[in-house]
């Protein structure tokens, strides 16, 4: 089982001295998180809160997640970098592919592209991209990217992009992995159908549980069981090595975490984060590498 630092809501300006906090603490890997804008009134309900009101006021600072990996790159080693998630669909794919690659590219190959098909119909109308159909496009936008990482001529004909012969470089390092977000039944097939794994929001862990058999089950009725499938996992009630170690029994390959909240709670405060991340490597991580 690897673990993950969660970047989002942090100072841009912290976020360098986290990345190479976790990376000494053994971390394998930081997320970052997405959105362009935060109009004054959001009328549409955020889908992971009961009362539909997102996690986050119009003061947190959303960085570009892409530009962030590409200059944490440069400051770090060994850590990946996971994006949870990038919303794909507001933007435009051959846009969308040369930042992944410059990202990749910067970080030397260690960039992991989490993708989901957004919630927030203002921020589509905004980046002027449609809310209805998102998912079919986002469908596609993997099919193009896939192509455009290749770093060869290539074409496409497809229902909402078509472009005759070209290249896009820089390409990628390697294969850049594909994780899918999203909760609904569509969002489940498609990281099964076309991804390498899957992320998950704010759960229990038997909630976790449920999710990783029928995403099994997916994989299974598509035929690619056997490939190798990532399940980033973030549980509301799992905490120390026995909880992690049922969370990786239920299915869970990768734990998104924020530690500092185990050792004071929610912060702003840099050297605190830093701590709890330190703290976590030497309890958590190193224990149960040890017993590995």
């Amino acid at each position: 089982m690897e673990f993950l630092v969660s970047l989002a809501f942090s100072d841009p300006r912290h976020l360098v001295p986290l990345a190479r906090a976790a990376e000494e603490a053994g971390f394998f890997g930081v997320s970052l998180s997405d959105h362009v804008v935060h109009p004054e009134r959001i009328r549409t309900a955020y889908p992971y809160t009961p009362d539909g009101a997102p996690r986050w006021n119009d003061e947190t600072p959303w960085p570009d997640p892409l530009v962030a990996i590409g200059a944490l790159g440069t400051a770090t080693e060994r850590i990946r970098f996971l994006t949870q998630v990038f919303v794909l669909p507001l933007r435009n794919p051959l846009l969308a592919a040369k930042a992944i690659s410059t990202a990749d590219v910067l970080c030397g190959g260690r960039l992991l592209l989490g993708i989901g098909v957004g919630w927030m119909r203002e921020e589509f109308e905004l980046a002027g991209q449609p809310f209805p159909g998102r998912g079919r496009r986002c469908d596609e936008m993997v099919e193009v990217l896939r192509k455009l990482f290749t770093g060869e001529m290539v074409e496409h004909r497809g229902e909402f992009y078509r472009f005759d012969r070209l290249r896009m470089l820089p390409r990628p390092v390697g294969e850049v992995p594909l994780l899918v977000g999203g909760l609904s039944d569509p969002a489940l097939r498609r990281a099964a159908r076309v991804g390498d794994g899957w992320l998950s929001d704010l759960h229990t862990t038997e909630e976790l549980r449920s999710i990783c058999a029928r995403l099994h089950a997916l994989r299974r009725e598509y035929g690619r069981e056997d490939r190798p499938f990532h399940v980033v996992g973030a549980a509301i009630d799992a905490a120390g090595p026995d909880g992690y170690r049922r969370l990786r029994d239920a299915g869970v390959t990768h734990v998104l975490t924020m530690p500092w909240v185990f050792y004071g709670g929610m912060t702003e405060s840099l050297e605190k984060k830093c701590d709890g991340i330190r703290r976590f490597g030497e309890e958590v991580i190193s224990r149960l590498r040890e017993e590995a």
